[in-house]
């Protein structure tokens, strides 16, 4: 990966830039696409008509192991690591001063956290039993950690940043003994990531499993930190200075090494979404990687696009769409409806006993999200129409 330019700190005699991996009309249309095509998964899992029928891959892991459900969040991190190198590439051809760009930075993760604690907290907003962990909160704590690292270091340094965080955690959860556990435990609740959550957390953290430990914790943020900076260190290949076949070949061998890593090494540390392990940084990355290189050859280089217009609109709206579909989920599931027997059912219980296709209980709850994927995408589509875009 010789031969980088933006904000590596490393120039190039042709000076690449974000302006020569972009479609002419300035986006990476690809990132875009690929974005839409993880938000949209992501509003398909969080949004089954019945949670207790649900197609094996739209189901998280129960614990070790992953299913296509478990390969969204960490896609969107990454993604948001090849955002960072492309928005800092362009506030540095604008010559922004540092202090202001400090500025939007800390803005952009405070809007994001507080975004976060409303979509936990809507529609009842207690305060006394408030989540503070989520998605959107890992989003700005990665997007924070990782733009000061990209600002303060090179290409170096950050892969000893990367490596750094996936070995002290590793480290962490194998050798630090959890008080009347033990070194070593990766069980629920009773690990070193749980533990320091339950004691920094406590009665504020996700209700499964009684509260004792959040799957967007603490300590579980730091490997994710790591997954974001895969997606940096990708988007400084893209903006090297090699043939696109090259960077689309080098992308395949990069992700094929990844996740034949995570593979190896998940027999002394299992692949986890839940505790977000080192292994499963390394796999997800390595799958990212390849999805990417197959959306970046197909649309940017073969310029076979048109397929991806409606993935394009849900990714180019990625924050705004996760919000009206999580907004639109808790609202139904709280608002009541009186009944015929005189008893009272959620709207989306209501709604839902009256959705049947006979094509079985699976197939009418993924009908359902489906139905609230499109409703979303509706939304979608409008601001893309009155080229409203929402960048927290």
């Amino acid at each position: 990966m010789d031969c980088l330019h933006g904000t590596a700190g490393i120039e190039c005699a042709q000076s690449a830039s974000y302006r020569d991996i972009a479609a002419p009309r300035g986006r990476l249309v690809s990132l875009d696409a690929f974005r839409g095509l993880a938000i949209g998964l992501m509003v398909l899992v969080n949004s089954p008509g019945d949670p207790g029928n649900v197609y094996p891959p739209l189901a998280h892991a129960a614990w070790n192991g992953w299913t296509l459900a478990d390969t969204i969040f960490p896609s969107f991190l990454f993604m948001v690591g090849v955002s960072i190198v492309i928005s800092l590439d362009k506030q540095k051809e604008k010559k922004g001063s540092n202090p202001a760009l400090m500025g939007r930075i800390l803005k952009r993760t405070a809007i994001l956290f507080a975004l976060g604690i409303f979509v936990n907290i809507f529609p009842g907003f207690d305060f006394s039993t408030v989540r503070i962990p989520g998605v959107l909160q890992r989003i700005a704590l990665c997007y924070l950690v990782v733009c000061l690292i990209v600002l303060k270091s090179g290409l170096r340094g950050r892969i000893l940043w990367l490596t750094g965080l996936l070995a002290s955690y590793w480290l962490m959860m194998r050798f630090i003994p959890v008080p009347g556990i033990g070194a070593g435990v990766l069980e629920p609740g009773k690990n070193f990531a749980a533990w320091v959550d339950s004691h920094l957390l406590g009665g504020f953290m996700w209700s499964y499993y009684g509260g004792k430990w959040d799957p967007e914790g603490i300590v579980s943020t730091i490997p994710a930190i790591a997954t974001t900076l895969f997606g940096v260190l990708t988007a400084q290949w893209l903006m090297s200075c090699v043939s696109a076949g090259r960077k689309v070949a080098g992308m395949f061998l990069a992700g094929l090494l990844l996740v034949a890593a995570g593979l190896l090494l998940n027999q002394w540390l299992p692949i986890n979404k839940s505790i977000w392990t080192s292994t499963f940084s390394m796999f997800m990355a390595g799958l990212a990687v390849i999805s990417l290189a197959i959306f970046y050859w197909l649309i940017d280089i073969v310029g076979f696009a048109r397929w991806s217009k409606p993935l394009t609109i849900l990714g180019m709206n990625a924050i705004a769409v996760y919000i009206l579909a999580t907004v639109e989920a808790h609202a139904l599931w709280a608002l009541d409806l009186d009944t015929s027997a005189g008893g009272k059912l959620s709207a989306h219980s209501y709604l839902f006993s009256h959705f049947h296709t006979h094509l079985g209980p699976r197939t009418d709850s993924l009908l359902w999200a489906f139905w609230i994927l499109l409703s979303i995408y509706l939304l979608a589509w409008l601001m893309w129409r009155k080229r409203l875009f929402i960048k927290a």
